[in-house]
């Protein structure tokens, strides 16, 4: 167990966050954003979409915006069996397109530390911090930012 992984006794200052991995990198999404996670189905593209916009798809009777966090990290395309983690905003269904789903995670924030400088330019914007575990990085996601980003592109390509 990582010095960052927080003991059941000492809960006050720690998190939970579901551990995901997009391009081999480990990122963090806090548990309090997450619906469900889902292996996705029958996307349909929409078009004029921005680039990150994989396109949407019907979850049991709701239409879901498919936000491809490889495009939007500027990875380059897999052919990885992807999976998708489900968020929801303003009564709106997102869903984040990653690589896998790991373990949930119960970070004590006093092992929180702000970005790297050698932390990838593109991911900066995206990133509230990161957790050193053993012998990996954890990169927070920051998913306000990720769906306002992505809004914003969906506004201009209107």
């Amino acid at each position: 167990m990582s010095n960052a992984t927080a003991s059941v006794e000492g809960l006050t200052d720690a998190r939970q966050f579901v551990t995901i991995r997009i391009g081999g990198q480990l990122f963090g999404v806090p548990i309090s954003s997450v619906n469900e996670v889902f292996v996705p189905d029958c996307i349909t593209p929409v078009p004029l979409a921005p680039r990150e916009i994989d396109g949407v798809l019907n979850l049991r009777g709701r239409i879901v915006t498919m936000i491809d966090m490889r495009r939007l990290l500027g990875l380059s395309d897999s052919s990885v069996a992807r999976m998708a983690v489900g968020i929801e905003r303003t009564g709106e269904a997102f869903a984040l397109l990653i690589d896998g789903v790991g373990d949930v995670l119960l970070l004590d924030d006093s092992t929180h530390e702000s970005n790297p400088p050698n932390l990838e330019e593109d991911w900066i914007q995206f990133s509230e911090g990161v957790h050193r575990l053993e012998g990996e990085l954890l990169v927070l996601l920051d998913v306000e930012r990720v769906l306002a980003t992505v809004g914003s592109s969906a506004r201009v390509a209107a």
